[in-house]
């Protein structure tokens, strides 16, 4: 079996503001910070001696490889990213950036925000508008029905909420 592996589809290219400012965050640091401590590092380790047993330089130099593969990742994402920042024309359907409110059959209400692929860790509540529910809410109107497959078998939710507002509830 080879190595060879179908290429990972891009995720949505769309971010809030909060996002794009958390992943420029993130390549300033690398990149001013991060990169030259450990460029620093492996030069220092080098200058001991023999390389080839010399763990500092061959973790140094694996540091330095995922720095940058992290930075190229960084830079080219930052060029191709759309930021969202105004709600969109029609606020009464579920589109990027909205805090959705869903309730279940049991009554059970729960509030999620579709962002996109790049912050949905930012937050418990975030959702990856890549994500197969965010998927299913893009579009959907106040007192839609969702259906969500899960392990457990399907569960029904209703959307009884939406708003386009940055702030937390």
């Amino acid at each position: 079996m080879g190595r060879w592996r179908p290429p990972e589809r891009p995720g949505s290219k769309y971010i809030t503001p909060a996002g794009a400012a958390r992943l420029r965050s993130e390549l300033d640091r690398l990149w001013r910070v991060e990169r030259p401590q450990v460029t620093q590092a492996v030069s220092e380790a080098a200058a001991q001696g023999d390389r080839s047993e010399n763990a500092e330089y061959t973790y140094g130099k694996k540091r330095l490889r995922e720095i940058d593969r992290r930075v190229r990742f960084l830079r080219r994402r930052l060029d191709g990213i759309v930021i969202v920042a105004e709600p969109p024309a029609d606020a009464e359907r579920v589109f990027f950036g909205a805090w959705v409110e869903l309730e279940d059959e049991a009554g059970e209400r729960r509030e999620f925000r579709v962002v996109g692929p790049d912050e949905f860790d930012m937050d418990p509540r975030y959702l990856s508008m890549d994500a197969p529910l965010g998927k299913m809410l893009i579009g959907k109107r106040l007192d839609a029905q969702v259906a969500v497959v899960l392990p457990a078998g399907e569960r029904l939710y209703t959307i009884v909420g939406i708003r386009y507002d940055a702030r937390a509830p």
